[in-house]
């Protein structure tokens, strides 16, 4: 292994592991750039997938007691997803899966921008369980079809009320399950070669460390404070995989 390679793995490694300890999520959207600058795709998506896992234990750690005190709102979002991601990867041959990144980095680009520029918040407190099972099942469906799990439990997750601690009680699980889900698929295939695995040996460490400092900042924030970078998190985020699907 080369030292261009350790060097590009560490930093993506250390990028995706502060997203994810900060916000939950995000562990693709920032490290995957630098992953395959020097790995083949395969490589950098089954590599990323097993560090946001392992890394996000750590997030939903410091969560636990809010997952514990209503693990029912969870289950709204997680159990529809479970369900969602084996009709989304049986459907993956009908579409056009390019297409559809576009299409969701366009509403992500939307949202973020409008709300990231309101002095007002949405701000739903009712309970929905419907609408909570149709996001999780849309995100576990988007999830099998274009690695897009995190991004409409995001936009709901941001437009309630609830604390940063709630928030993050069901985006953190929730993404480590479908991820977990997706690992599994990828293994059946084969996918984890000893260099996979030798890559993952050396950047576990930097993401776990990187992961750390990102909870640190995230226990400083305020429920509003998280709330916002949520959804800016949504703007950054489209604008990254609009710019990597046209470019």
């Amino acid at each position: 292994m080369t030292g261009k390679e350790v060097f590009f793995l560490l930093l993506g490694a250390s990028a995706g592991g502060f997203i994810n300890g900060l916000a939950g999520f995000g562990t693709a959207l920032f490290a995957l750039g630098f992953f395959l600058t020097v790995m083949t795709p395969v490589q950098a998506v089954s590599l990323v997938i097993l560090l946001a896992i392992v890394s996000g234990l750590q997030g939903a750690w410091i969560v636990r007691h809010s997952i514990a005190d209503n693990p029912a709102r969870l289950m709204r979002f997680l159990l529809p997803a479970l369900v969602g991601i084996p009709i989304g990867i049986t459907t993956l041959t009908y579409i056009d899966a390019k297409q559809l990144k576009l299409v969701i980095a366009i509403f992500l680009l939307v949202y973020g921008a409008y709300f990231t520029f309101k002095s007002n918040l949405p701000s739903i407190d009712r309970r929905t369980p419907l609408v909570d099972a149709v996001v999780g099942f849309a995100g576990g469906l988007l999830g099998g079809m274009a690695s897009l799990s995190g991004a409409l439990p995001t936009m709901w997750c941001s437009m309630r009320t609830w604390t940063k601690g709630e928030t993050r009680a069901v985006l953190q699980p929730f993404n480590i399950a479908v991820l977990a889900v997706t690992a599994a698929m990828l293994a059946f295939r084969g996918v984890y070669t000893q260099t996979t695995l030798l890559y993952f040996a050396i950047a576990l460490p930097a993401s776990m460390i990187a992961a750390q400092v990102g909870i640190t900042i995230f226990k400083r924030l305020t429920d509003q404070q998280f709330r916002r970078m949520l959804i800016a998190m949504t703007f950054i985020a489209g604008t990254i995989l609009l710019l990597r699907e046209l470019l």
